[in-house]
């Protein structure tokens, strides 16, 4: 039995460079550190996006019309490419992986939630680490999550995991926009203090995330409030998912 379970959200900000190419060094950064969890009998579940900016780079610019039968198609061609980076770094550690895709329906009460938890609990249980994504080429848009940030919160609630961390390009939640000199990071949030008004809107690309940082709030505050604390850092900063495992001052924490 490991003595911790921890969610691991990677946004697609984090894995790509500002041309949208998905760098294999963040990801080696990423698993690197998974690995030094593992060894210390800490399993992680790593929720990934990517998939959509892996099959743009694939396909180039579409001449489908449709946005999300465009979004369909690229996830389509850039998840088995993804997974691909994930099984040789895994397979550089030693480690196995395995791609576990869903949709929202996948969690409702009954045969299929019992069946989610069983795949998670039989690959855990072996020591292999679960790689979720939304099956972005079969949802549709009544059983689609909101975001990877949700798909992540759903996860943890369902293995009881020990903590949610979501990771972005930023250092956590400010008071502001975080490129504003008058901008505070705040460092620990409670699931009753209202903060939102703090939430700036940003226009991103149609290969970035769905999910902003008032999605990652919200989220944050509704896994927190299941007892599950759940940080929101910057995933390009060296060491940061193991600084917070060792409970240093990193990022915004939120709690119940």
């Amino acid at each position: 039995m490991y003595k911790k379970r921890v969610v691991i959200k990677v946004g697609t900000s984090v894995m790509a460079n500002r041309d949208n190419r998905i760098m294999l060094a963040s990801l080696n950064k990423l698993v690197d550190q998974i690995a030094q969890l593992y060894e210390e009998n800490i399993m992680t579940v790593l929720v990934s996006s990517g998939s959509v900016n892996a099959g743009r780079e694939i396909l180039g610019d579409s001449a489908i019309p449709d946005k999300s039968q465009r979004r369909q198609v690229y996830s389509a061609i850039g998840q088995p490419r993804l997974m691909r980076h994930y099984y040789t770094l895994f397979q550089n550690y030693g480690m196995r992986c395995a791609q576990v895709l869903a949709t929202k329906r996948d969690f409702n009460p009954g045969e299929h939630r019992t069946n989610m938890i069983n795949c998670y609990e039989g690959l855990m249980s072996e020591g292999v680490i679960p790689i979720a994504n939304e099956d972005d080429a079969v949802s549709v848009s009544h059983s689609m999550f909101s975001d990877n940030d949700e798909l992540a919160s759903l996860i943890a609630e369902l293995i009881h995991a020990d903590m949610l961390i979501i990771l972005t390009d930023i250092d956590g939640f400010y008071t502001g926009h975080p490129d504003d000199a008058a901008s505070e990071l705040i460092s620990e949030i409670k699931v009753d203090q209202q903060v939102e008004q703090y939430v700036t809107k940003t226009n991103k690309g149609e290969t970035s995330g769905r999910g902003g940082m008032e999605s990652k709030l919200k989220v944050a505050k509704q896994t927190a409030a299941k007892n599950i604390p759940t940080y929101i850092a910057n995933g390009k900063r060296d060491r940061v998912i193991l600084d917070i495992i060792e409970g240093k001052s990193v990022g915004t924490k939120v709690t119940a």
